[in-house]
């Protein structure tokens, strides 16, 4: 199977007829496009880990519709940059991988008195399911956006919302997610330190810091739940955030469903009460793992959770004491 796929997005490169591309003229010097190509977050997105201007690899994200890893292959000031697709999910189409092994061009060059840029996907062919969807998004980066970069200074990043609405795609944020609550006497101070002590309330086997913040642990429960967390957010006695890098469930079809959400704990006080919300941005109905993972998350937090908050306890193993 795998090697018919590599067969398949080999041949599919040599189609340049078929690739899709796009170009523009400016009035800013070579240097200045190819400056700009390389602020991939100040005309793509934001959300993007790593470096962008040298060789070497970045990740971009954008919920759990598209995430994919880029490799810089080539970086030559003024003329060409190069981006190879080393990974690539998308969460709308059959062949959730279709970018991968493609390749990203940016060639720069004089014409008379301007500057082209022409843009290529290579690999990125009619043929494939995300074809309308992608083109449509590149045109509007492309001759939108980076356009915009080089000859005014700004671009318009983080369009994928409207995009993807434009498309008929699903935007989690935008769906009901999973969210639960609970009052307590306590301070959110101590509120907060308990949603940091995970390994206090989410019993499984937990490696890496929790309460770290741009840290990463992962939560395991063999056989049947593996998670990668990056805490992004940790506002003392208010907020907590993670971002959910990979996920594996094993007991549904669709085994990452919860790769690129939220985890989202919230915490507020009025009249010496303290309320925390607990919200899995991207844990939607339409989910296949809704109905366990909502189950399991309302045990979890309003026992488990609100127990160690109120006890100072740390709580046994929820899956266990089901089983």
């Amino acid at each position: 199977m795998k090697v018919e796929q590599t067969k398949s997005k080999t041949e599919v490169r040599s189609m340049s007829d078929q690739n899709y591309t796009t170009a523009f003229l400016v009035d800013q010097t070579p240097k200045e496009a190819f400056d700009a190509i390389n602020n991939v977050r100040g005309w793509w997105s934001e959300e993007i880990e790593g470096r962008t201007d040298q060789l070497g690899e970045f990740k971009y994200h954008y919920q759990d519709v598209h995430r994919c890893t880029m490799k810089i292959t080539e970086l030559v000031p003024g003329k060409k940059v190069a981006w190879h697709v080393v990974d690539n999910y998308f969460n709308f189409v059959k062949d959730k991988s279709e970018w991968k092994d493609t390749d990203i061009v940016f060639e720069i060059a004089k014409k008379g008195d301007k500057t082209e840029v022409r843009f290529t996907h290579v690999g990125l062919i009619p043929a494939y399911e995300c074809y309308s969807v992608c083109s449509d998004a590149w045109g509007t980066y492309i001759k939108g956006s980076l356009r915009n970069l080089i000859t005014k200074g700004k671009g318009q990043p983080n369009q994928n919302e409207q995009i993807a609405n434009k498309h008929g795609i699903e935007n989690p944020e935008k769906t009901p997610s999973y969210t639960t609550a609970f009052l307590i006497d306590h301070t959110p101070e101590e509120a907060f330190a308990a949603i940091n002590n995970v390994r206090g309330w989410w019993s499984g086997e937990i490696e890496g810091n929790t309460d770290k913040l741009g840290s990463q642990f992962t939560y395991r429960y063999p056989g049947a739940h593996y998670s990668k967390q990056e805490i992004t957010e940790l506002i003392p006695g208010k907020r907590v955030v993670w971002h959910v890098l990979e996920a594996q469930l094993d007991f549904v079809e669709h085994k990452s469903e919860w790769t690129g959400t939220k985890i989202v704990f919230e915490i507020s006080e009025k009249d010496g009460i303290t309320e925390v919300r607990f919200t899995h941005v991207g844990l939607v109905p339409a989910y296949e793992c809704y109905s366990e993972c909502s189950s399991a998350w309302g045990m979890l937090i309003n026992g488990n959770l609100r127990t160690l908050i109120t006890t100072g306890k740390n709580q046994p193993n929820l899956f266990a004491t089901k089983a």
